[in-house]
């Protein structure tokens, strides 16, 4: 499907080699292989217990995005790029919170009162240090949102009692006109309202044109795909954010059923496999997992329909990109770990 869509798009003058595309995408399919097989054989626990260098090297990153961060064509201060690699660091940190919090998580319930003022203020704590940080550096609020969506998936599978989460909610209402006016900027505040606000984008040509486009092309693929020389349109991001688009395009609505199903395969075993650990940290990597490839997915699918706003979020395994696709591979290692840990005596079978 990238090479598809890449296809498509050098066609019409863009400055895109289809087949380096795939390359660069098969070479990081595998490192995040070796990556899933490294983190099946490596217990969790080790990394949890690692929890201030994952620290340091979260901080590491995003001092290297102020650094070395270039912008791309949304806006966003997301990618460093070297000798013609671009990593995108949010990638990296979104994995490495779900071991730092899952770990911070379970010792407050372990050793604390997990439902107490202290321990839910050094919750929010965390998430709200690298919520922050990913916003103010690189003002990537696709990545910043995903962040928000595990923290708040991990609080509930904890056991966090509903009122820390209706005073959450409360504290984030008084607080938004602050953040809508301080915070974001002016382009990031229309993005966010264009699909539910016409007047942002009447001729469809500025905010709205990527997901007009998008849906333009989903609609042409019909039940089975267009044939082929009869693509609707190519435009920015279809082999990226709009992979899903390109998919509908050209297997029709039967291939994103299809891949729909195979991404719901994916988080229903994420879910099965913590839930049937022994342990609070593996449960919550495991949900941690879940939640990140859920939210991605139903954001990304909504930023292709037009029911979100488009906000830089890939379809997990499918659109184009390196980060993306090791540290899906990486976190899907986590769950394995999780899957194929020896179990304590006590729940053994022998």
């Amino acid at each position: 499907m990238v090479y598809r869509a890449a296809t498509g798009m050098a066609a019409t003058g863009a400055d895109l080699n289809p087949v380096k595309l795939v390359i660069v995408q098969l070479f990081s399919m595998g490192l995040g292989i070796a990556a899933f097989v490294v983190l099946t054989v490596l217990d969790a626990d080790l990394l949890g217990e690692q929890w201030r260098i994952l620290s340091v090297i979260n901080v590491l990153l995003l001092v290297a995005l102020v650094i070395f961060g270039v912008e791309d064509n949304t806006g966003n201060k997301s990618w460093i790029r070297f000798a013609g690699i671009g990593i995108q660091p949010s990638e990296v940190i979104k994995v490495i919170y779900i071991i730092i919090a899952a770990k911070q998580m379970t010792w407050l319930k372990e050793y604390r009162d997990l439902n107490n003022f202290w321990s839910v203020a050094q919750m929010a704590g965390h998430f709200l240090i690298v919520f922050g940080m990913i916003l103010v550096v690189s003002s990537d609020l696709g990545s910043a949102s995903i962040i928000f969506c595990i923290f708040l998936s991990m609080l509930f599978m904890l056991g966090v009692r509903l009122y820390w989460f209706a005073i959450g909610f409360a504290g984030l209402a008084a607080a938004v006109p602050l953040l809508w006016t301080h915070l974001l900027k002016e382009y990031q505040r229309e993005r966010l309202l264009a699909p539910y606000v016409p007047s942002i984008d009447p001729d469809g040509y500025g905010k709205n044109w990527q997901t007009a486009q998008s849906i333009k092309t989903l609609a042409s693929g019909r039940l089975t795909g267009v044939q082929p020389g009869h693509r609707a349109s190519n435009f920015t991001g279809k082999h990226t954010d709009f992979i899903f688009a390109a998919i509908g395009e050209e297997v029709g609505m039967i291939g994103c059923i299809v891949v729909i199903l195979l991404l719901s395969i994916i988080v229903i075993h994420c879910v099965r496999v913590g839930l049937k650990s022994s342990r609070t940290f593996d449960m919550l990597i495991c949900l941690g997992v879940a939640s990140a490839v859920t939210f991605q997915t139903i954001i990304n699918i909504g930023m292709c329909i037009g029911a979100t706003p488009v906000i830089g979020i890939t379809l997990p395994f499918f659109s184009y990109g390196g980060s993306s696709m090791m540290t899906m591979f990486a976190a899907m290692g986590l769950v394995s770990g999780v899957k194929f840990k020896l179990k304590p005596k006590l729940f053994s079978l022998a």
